[in-house]
């Protein structure tokens, strides 16, 4: 993978749309892209994009979670839908995976990795609250002042 996208509808025509117009120029001009059907509830052959129609092609049985993006100098770039129902967490993750040269595993791996993670890890939080170190039976320190 090239790096991952996380669009913020599944409405293919709306979010490639803006895809094109907002990658980086230095990636160059997308002519064609390619999807993977299960992601998106509508498609279109044709996206309008801010510099003219794109071709949008799919494969019937494909399941990548991937949108291949060919550019005008025969390049293609692979990158990760993320599926805008997830958390920001998991999306976040799910695009830092994506974006880490030498991920090996498939887009379908990484989701489901990501998905059955849990959001927030108990270690990244401190276990000291202001309190919980005492028993609610120990006095306070202003307690212990005071008598």
């Amino acid at each position: 993978m090239d790096g991952g996208w996380w669009p913020r509808s599944r409405e293919l025509v709306h979010e490639l749309g803006d895809l094109v117009d907002h990658l980086p120029a230095h990636h160059g001009r997308v002519v064609r892209a390619h999807f993977s059907p299960p992601d998106w509830d509508t498609a279109s052959r044709g996206i309008p994009t801010a510099t003219g129609a794109i071709t949008a092609t799919a494969s019937p049985q494909d399941g990548t979670h991937l949108i291949l993006l060919t550019l005008a100098d025969r390049r293609t770039l692979q990158l990760l839908v993320v599926p805008p129902a997830m958390s920001p967490e998991q999306g976040e993750e799910a695009l830092l995976a994506a974006a880490t040269p030498g991920y090996a595993h498939s887009a379908e791996c990484l989701l489901a990795t990501v998905t059955d993670s849990p959001e927030h890890d108990d270690a990244d939080h401190w276990t000291d609250d202001g309190g919980s170190w005492r028993d609610a039976a120990s006095p306070t320190p202003q307690q212990r002042i005071d008598t």
